[in-house]
């Protein structure tokens, strides 16, 4: 019954995936890596979410809510916060440059050698680290919710993960590789309605175990009273994100994820025109509001069910809930809910990587002539170049003690100096191209240098590692002003209107933004608890 509900629906979005894009135009670059600027709001929307959750959000953030509590909830509350930005600021720019890519438009605002940095940051942090944790997280959520060994009858865990790896590997390879950014987007929506339905029963179920027989309703009442110190939306010193880390490194992390991470834009950048644009990217922050239920109220269920267990590991806390709750068929359903969260995160990167790759080397570098069609075959090629390579890392990661430390870490490694680098070339007109690239480069220096040589790592210990991503912000942001005004542009930059995108905006943006702002503070205010902040 598991399998069979699991292949049902893996089945079904794949079918409506196909039949809803194989009419698209995947032969033109504009096709296949901007899905034709024909992409709706509800679409820009599911693709966004999805592309965002996985097995690292699944299990390692439910995982970390068993350990902290309701604190955790703050990669997805304040996330809405960065959404807000991204429709009223940031994506009205990119629409306007026309652009594919990140670097594009660098080079635009700069010059060929910024976008070039960026684009070999970009390739090498999405091929060398996303794309290998991605398959590895995934296979082993996969182990944990289905116990795969036991179901394949393989008795080395090992060999389940490279089984596992290889065949999510592939079929989000041909959903990429084949299909282009629309089948990527549309496979998102469905799987994401899916994700959320299945998010909400394990919930749901959880809520119904606490309350032993009483309803979800009063499960939720029982699991206040008994955890109400768990309940707190600030984070103590000694936790996963400490309050005052919102002020600085982790909300920086969370802006540069939502506004200029090219894996999770680039759908935002196919919209039809900035009203469509701007509606996608604000239901995305509306729904991200509904993240904690899911993704964090779980991992608290999971504390109060099994905490008497000493030995029990927090990163197995979702896997665990899932296998003791949910009904043997819901449980296939939500299984291949998951594969499709795997699928959208992997699919979405290695998309992006071919993007990159093609608009950002193969072109610019090895081909100026090279025809459409020329270009997104050389994506294709780079994709299963790096597919492959990618799926022959992910096993290794084994070895490898805290993934989800490994992860935060490299991201904030290649965050934080290309965020500050938009965000002034957008903010500062006269600000020349060397202040860019020195940005860029010394930015990925200093934050290797503290995390990977011991003795400035020891030092560092003194302060949170998201304290250290902003200070390292500062230093760039302020490095990069200082030498815009000892040597400025010769012309202030203006931004040119590409004509590709209406520009025309949402009436409804700006109020609705606010409203998600208002919402974020009211939940924040509601399970406040400053009391943690003490002796900090």
């Amino acid at each position: 019954m598991l399998i069979a509900s699991f292949l049902f629906f893996t089945g079904l979005v794949a079918a409506l995936t196909w039949w809803l894009t194989h009419k698209d135009d995947h032969g033109s670059s504009t096709g296949y890596f901007l899905a034709g600027r024909r992409l709706g709001g509800v679409v820009i929307a599911g693709s966004l979410l999805l592309t965002n959750l996985s097995t690292e959000q699944l299990v390692g953030l439910n995982g970390d809510a068993y350990k902290d509590g309701l604190c955790v909830m703050a990669w997805e509350v304040v996330s809405v916060l960065a959404l807000v930005a991204m429709a009223l600021f940031f994506l009205p720019r990119f629409l306007k440059s026309g652009i594919a890519t990140v670097p594009q438009f660098l080079e635009e605002r700069f010059d060929r050698g910024t976008r070039d940095i960026t684009t070999v940051i970009f390739l090498i942090a999405y091929t060398a680290i996303l794309l290998p944790i991605i398959l590895y997280t995934g296979a082993r959520g996969l182990n944990g919710m289905m116990d795969m060994q036991k179901l394949t009858g393989i008795a080395s865990e090992t060999t389940v993960v490279w089984l596992t790896v290889w065949i999510v590997g592939i079929i989000g390879s041909i959903y990429a590789l084949f299909g282009g950014l629309r089948t990527v987007a549309v496979s998102d929506t469905l799987n994401g309605v899916g994700l959320l339905i299945g998010g909400f029963m394990i919930t749901y179920y959880g809520l119904a175990a606490v309350g032993s027989g009483a309803g979800a309703i009063e499960g939720y009442h029982m699991l206040r009273t008994a955890e109400a110190a768990r309940f707190n939306s600030i984070g103590g010193p000694g936790q996963t994100i400490p309050f005052w880390t919102l002020f600085s490194g982790a909300t920086l992390l969370m802006f540069f994820y939502w506004t200029t991470n090219q894996q999770i834009i680039q759908r935002a950048f196919a919209a039809r025109n900035l009203k469509e644009g701007q509606k996608g990217v604000l239901l995305c922050g509306a729904l991200k509001l509904l993240g904690p239920m899911y993704l964090v109220l779980p991992g608290m269920i999971a504390y109060h069910l099994y905490k008497g267990d000493a030995t029990f590991e927090p990163v197995k806390a979702y896997g665990r809930l899932v296998r003791d709750v949910l009904p043997v068929p819901l449980t296939g359903f939500f299984v291949a809910v998951v594969v499709g969260a795997i699928l959208s995160s992997y699919n979405s990167a290695l998309n992006s990587a071919t993007t990159l790759f093609s608009l950002g080397i193969y072109k610019p570098m090895f081909k100026p002539d090279a025809s459409d069609h020329q270009v997104v075959q050389s994506g294709k090629w780079f994709g299963w170049i790096v597919a492959v390579l990618s799926m022959l890392g992910a096993p290794l990661l084994m070895q490898t003690e805290s993934i989800f430390s490994y992860l935060q870490k490299m991201n904030g490694l290649y965050f934080i100096p290309i965020f500050a680098v938009v965000l002034v070339g957008m903010l500062c007109p006269r600000v020349p191209a060397i202040a860019a690239k020195l940005g860029l480069v010394l930015g990925c220096v200093i934050i290797a240098a503290g995390y990977f040589v011991p003795p400035l790592a020891e030092k560092l210990k003194v302060i949170n590692g998201f304290h250290f991503l902003g200070l390292v912000f500062v230093f760039v942001i302020v490095m990069m002003l200082a030498i815009g005004a000892i040597a400025p542009r010769a012309e202030r930059w203006r931004q040119n209107y590409s004509g590709d995108v209406d520009l025309t905006p949402w009436g409804g943006a700006k109020p609705v933004g606010v409203v998600l702002v208002l919402i974020v503070m009211a939940i924040y205010a509601w399970y406040a608890d400053f009391s943690m902040l003490s002796g900090s």
